[in-house]
């Protein structure tokens, strides 16, 4: 006689169900893990193999997509520019005022250069002139960044000489903020922006000299390239400690003249080293050197560069944690706009130096191209359309961290066209 087995009376069958249920889950959920570890390891060994020209053309396609998403995801919002992205990845906007409203018109002025489309010149012509509509009357320390990415850029590939008026106007509202006792241009304005420093001067103020210096011979102003280089040399005697780490902010006592307060707003600590704050010195003496052949400035430079590029706590990948001295490193947030900005600047600091010198910064530079196209560009048309993500802008105000800057975009654009020319891509 057969025996029914009637397995609903077997008090352990609901249990070895579920059991046997979980380790299914658990098995498929492990299955698409490895794939996905194996897919990405596949990934990074094909990057490895790609040649460096493939990488630049690669992401230079890419940034042109995301550029053209970017502009037309704005086109019916007259007179504002892109600034980053919140949490879910939805668009946040500026004005002209903001500090880097010149950014993504610039980007788009070398996605032209890149392309020769004339959609994209187009384009670039219509958010240059949403930077146009800024209150220069009111303006800070930042109208290098408003204006030199976006109207000289312009003016570089165009010719138009409606926008040298601009630019003109610009450098000399940057000019009057000079201060010949201080040595230096003012950064925030006073009360109420300000309360905490007398006469502050941040790193960030090495880009905006490009303006002056720009302008001192296209408009025979030689009180420009004056302003320009006593800034550089303030700043290199007073923002610089001994291991070529800088300050962020110096602030001046209006009557002595002298450095009253040292301070680092931006990074974790005042005596602690600010990725973005060291990049931005890097980027200004060697662009220094480039107008004035002065040899102290390149030597500052190298010493900038050599500290970043040997600093331990420099990843393997060459994207800078957001401070290198952060106290929780490696499991805090990298920043892609420093490693954008170095990146750009190293570049054209191996145009500078011997072959071997050359080398150095040119691998470092290299490995931060690769590493920004494989591991922080955004997916097509997410994330706001901006081209790049995990940049960090404020941490210790909470603001703009892990997420995408126009900024970013805009150094990154500048390394892959620097390096596509110097290679001859």
């Amino acid at each position: 006689m057969l025996k029914v087995i009637t397995y609903q009376k077997n008090p352990n069958f609901k249990h070895k169900l579920k059991s046997n249920t979980m380790k299914r889950i658990l098995f498929v959920m492990f299955i698409f893990l490895l794939h996905l570890m194996l897919d990405s390891c596949c990934r990074y060994c094909l990057d490895k193999t790609e040649t460096l020209e493939l990488v630049v053309n690669d992401a230079l396609e890419f940034s042109r997509s995301q550029s053209s998403l970017m502009a037309a995801s704005l086109q019916d919002r007259p007179g504002v520019l892109p600034k980053t992205a919140d949490r879910f990845g939805n668009l946040e906007t500026c004005d002209p005022a903001w500090w880097a409203s010149g950014f993504f018109p610039g980007q788009l002025w070398y996605m032209y250069e890149y392309s020769g489309d004339t959609a994209l010149r187009d384009l670039a012509r219509e958010f240059t002139s949403r930077v146009a509509g800024l209150d220069l009357s009111r303006s800070d320390h930042d109208v290098g960044f408003q204006f030199c990415c976006s109207f000289g850029n312009g003016y570089r590939l165009l010719g138009d000489t409606a926008y040298l008026r601009i630019i003109q106007e610009a450098a000399r509202v940057l000019s009057a903020r000079f201060d010949p006792q201080i040595g230096c241009i003012r950064s925030w304005n006073p009360a109420p922006w300000n309360r905490q420093w007398q006469y502050p001067v941040i790193i960030d103020n090495m880009m905006n000299l490009e303006l002056l210096l720009w302008s001192a011979g296209q408009f025979n102003e030689p009180r420009y390239r004056e302003i320009a280089i006593q800034h550089a040399d303030t700043t290199l005697k007073n923002h610089y400690r001994p291991d070529h780490s800088c300050y962020h902010v110096v602030s001046y006592d209006t009557v002595t003249g002298l450095p009253e307060l040292k301070h680092t707003s931006q990074g974790y600590n005042h005596e602690s080293t600010w990725a973005r704050g060291q990049a931005w010195g890097l980027y200004g003496y060697v662009m220094m050197y480039r107008y004035t052949r002065e040899p102290q400035y390149l030597a500052q430079a190298k010493a900038i560069a050599d500290f970043l590029i040997h600093h331990p706590h420099l990843p393997k990948d060459k994207i800078p944690y957001w401070d290198f001295n952060a106290p929780n490193i490696p499991d805090t947030y990298r920043d892609a706009s420093a490693g954008a900005i170095i990146c750009s600047a190293l570049i054209e600091l191996s145009r500078y130096t011997e072959k071997k010198e050359a080398a150095k910064y040119l691998t470092v530079a290299e490995t931060q191209l690769r590493a920004l196209h494989t591991a922080y560009e955004n997916a097509p048309g997410n994330n706001g359309n901006f081209i790049l993500k995990h940049s960090v802008g404020h941490m210790p105000n909470n603001t703009e961290v892990d997420a995408p800057l126009s900024y970013t975009d805009y150094y990154y654009v500048e390394a892959l066209m620097r390096m596509k020319e110097l290679k001859g891509f």
